[in-house]
């Protein structure tokens, strides 16, 4: 809560400062701040808490003693569950009642701190409001900051509303004394426009306006109607974070039967305007004969055609202009409608809020083992901010009706739910935080190349014993396995280690090992293979990464690059659909050459593989290189 409240005072120093405010009404700044904090404050502090109390339980084997004397996971949390259900009830109350009372406050008060003294906090470059004038300065110097330079102000008129009078100046100083209310704004070489507005539209068309130049320009200012803000004047009641639940409920009503009352408006004003009865009554209208199949326009001479195809497109550009301005109007009441919604929801999520992140804390604790404030701060944190940063896009996407607000409030909560779930049968069950072989096994054996010997641990042995062996040490075992030998395992590790020594098999046949033609041209066609659908990877990769950079500078309006994206893009794409032809070409050959035409590639296949190119060229490696190899054991004697 301190960090918190630290962080909100730096947010809003730039509206306290310079304001000459007493400490009670700091104190009330703060104290008002606070409520709207629990919202991150409690969920936060459950979550570390949890975390840090369970995983010192595990650190020290206190779960292990309790488990040795017959008390589950489930009997050691039961009491503190029952405090956090009790604890999230409280949160709902105090949603309810004390942070809109909070809300209330805060607002009004910032107002009311707002409106005191702001000739004291004049910005630099940025409009500032003075009783009726807005003014801007480029710099300020002097010991008080009294020394002002290009000073612009706009004046406002109490006879009606707008800036009408513009007054630009060189320099300027501001004087005042300690006992006097009046504070002088003093102008030096500037000019004083005013813009003339008459009651005649007619005369408004050439833009009438006075100007003039001056060398000195005073203007007086009252502080004492300026500083005369009571601030603990409280006029607005009626915001969304302001109400409790029966006073949502009425507004959420209330918004939407204005909702619907704005759209009948507006459907009766269009029906009204789209009926024949708002054509032109000097229109004779013919009817429709059931026999005539001609155009209806035809009915009509050149002139009612003229006419009437005038007065559809007028009817249908005002109705465009009617549908335009309604636009806007209609979101702006839609995200103020769905705000009050996600302020209902958010005081029922708050307690649920607490509880669910309980049931992920007490368990992950319990999983790492680790207490105190270092692992403990780190994980809960990188957790709440998962789950705060869920909860802000959600609210922000769902106000603006992306989708339902109610998903908006509950989403971060129902994402933290399974998580919740998990982490709690994981600790009951006495398991790992995640388990993954059941995922990291398949993938395993999805890229890892397949022409690898499944050995026993005894032949591992005599594989590693191979490995000593000579090339013609292992051409002997080759040649001393016999056709009928039952065991085949001493000549698969002989050849295998002669493989992986890369030894060309023309030499293995010089050796007086029996390699085939055929078996030499596969492996001539298996590294063609190799080296062709690597080139329709990177091809294939490449044009995805072009294609993906031309949608990127399209939305950032950079149409010169994009359309060079989008024709690199194509070229990379035509590599890729050479290359892919030219390497299924050499995979159908390949197979035939080793024996097994069964093996070609299906076009149809083909072609629908081929957004999935990346997963079917690892695939298709590994299945080339482990038929290679078995058609090596069989054919290599």
């Amino acid at each position: 809560m301190f960090i918190f409240v630290l962080q909100g005072v730096w947010l809003y120093i730039s509206e306290l400062a310079g304001k000459d405010l007493d400490i009670s009404v700091t104190a009330k700044f703060i104290l008002y701040y606070i409520p709207k904090l629990i919202p991150l404050v409690v969920p936060l502090t459950i979550l570390l808490s949890s975390i840090m109390v369970f995983g010192n339980f595990a650190e020290n084997y206190e779960f292990a003693a309790m488990k040795s004397t017959g008390i589950s996971l489930q009997r050691a949390m039961r009491s503190l569950s029952v405090f956090i259900v009790a604890l999230g009830v409280a949160c709902f109350f105090f949603a309810n009642n004390v942070i809109p009372w909070g809300e209330f406050n805060f607002y009004n008060l910032r107002r009311n701190i707002a409106k005191v003294k702001p000739a004291l906090a004049i910005a630099e470059g940025q409009f500032n409001e003075i009783g009726n004038i807005n003014i801007k300065v480029d710099k300020k110097s002097g010991d008080r900051g009294q020394f002002l330079e290009g000073v612009v102000m706009h004046q406002k008129s109490s006879s009606k509303s707008g800036n009408y009078i513009v007054i630009v100046s060189e320099k300027g100083e501001l004087k005042s004394t300690p006992d006097s209310n009046i504070l002088q704004l003093e102008l030096t070489n500037g000019n004083y426009y005013e813009e003339i507005v008459n009651k005649d539209a007619r005369k408004n068309q050439n833009k009438p306006h006075a100007k003039s130049y001056f060398d000195s320009y005073t203007i007086n200012v009252d502080l004492e109607i300026l500083n005369s803000e009571d601030l603990d004047e409280k006029n607005f009641t009626d915001r969304y974070n302001m109400l409790n639940i029966n006073q949502l409920n009425r507004a959420i009503d209330t918004l939407k039967e204005e909702r619907n009352k704005d759209y009948g408006y507006l459907a009766k004003t269009l029906y009204n305007r789209s009926t024949y009865a708002a054509l032109n009554a000097n229109i004779n209208i013919t009817k429709k004969d059931s026999i005539y199949k001609g155009e209806i326009l035809d009915l009509f001479g050149a002139n009612k055609k003229v006419q009437i195809v005038n007065l559809a497109i007028n009817s249908a550009n005002s109705t465009r202009q009617i549908l335009d301005s309604n636009k806007k109007n209609f979101e702006t009441k839609a995200i103020w409608l769905n705000k009050h919604i996600i302020a209902l929801h958010d005081k029922f999520v708050l307690a649920f809020a607490c509880i669910v992140l309980f049931f992920v804390g007490a368990p992950l604790g319990a999983l790492i083992r680790k207490g105190g404030l270092g692992l403990p701060i780190v994980i809960a944190m990188v957790i709440f901010l998962s789950y705060h940063f869920f909860g802000i896009f959600a609210k922000k996407s769902a106000e603006k009706g992306s989708f339902s607000p109610i998903i908006g409030s509950w989403l971060s909560t129902m994402v933290m739910f399974p998580l919740s779930v998990y982490l709690t049968y994981r600790t009951t069950n006495d398991k790992g935080v995640f388990q993954f072989d059941a995922i990291l096994v398949p993938l395993k054996r999805l890229f890892t190349p397949k022409n690898r010997l499944q050995l026993s641990e005894s032949e591992t042995k005599s594989y590693n014993y191979y490995k000593r062996y000579t090339v013609e040490e292992l051409v002997n075992v080759i040649k001393q396995q016999g056709e009928y030998d039952l065991d085949k395992k001493p000549k698969e590790i002989a050849l295998h280690n002669l493989l992986n020594r890369n030894i060309p098999l023309e030499n293995l046949k010089e050796e007086g090992l029996e390699v085939g033609d055929n078996i030499i041209k596969g492996k001539r066609l298996l590294k063609d293979y190799k080296d062709y659908s690597k080139t329709s990877l990177v091809s294939f990769i490449v044009g995805g990464a072009l294609l993906g950079l031309h949608f990127v500078f399209k939305n950032n309006k950079l149409p010169v690059i994009a359309d060079a994206s989008i024709n690199l893009s194509i070229i990379a794409f035509i590599f890729f659909a050479i290359y892919v032809v030219v390497d299924a070409y050499v995979y159908s050959t390949f197979y035939k050459t080793i024996g097994q035409k069964d093996k070609r590639i299906n076009p149809i296949l083909l072609v629908l593989s081929l957004p999935l190119y990346p997963l079917k060229y690892v695939i298709l490696r590994n299945k080339i290189e482990h038929d290679f190899y078995q058609s090596c054991i069989q054919n290599i004697k």
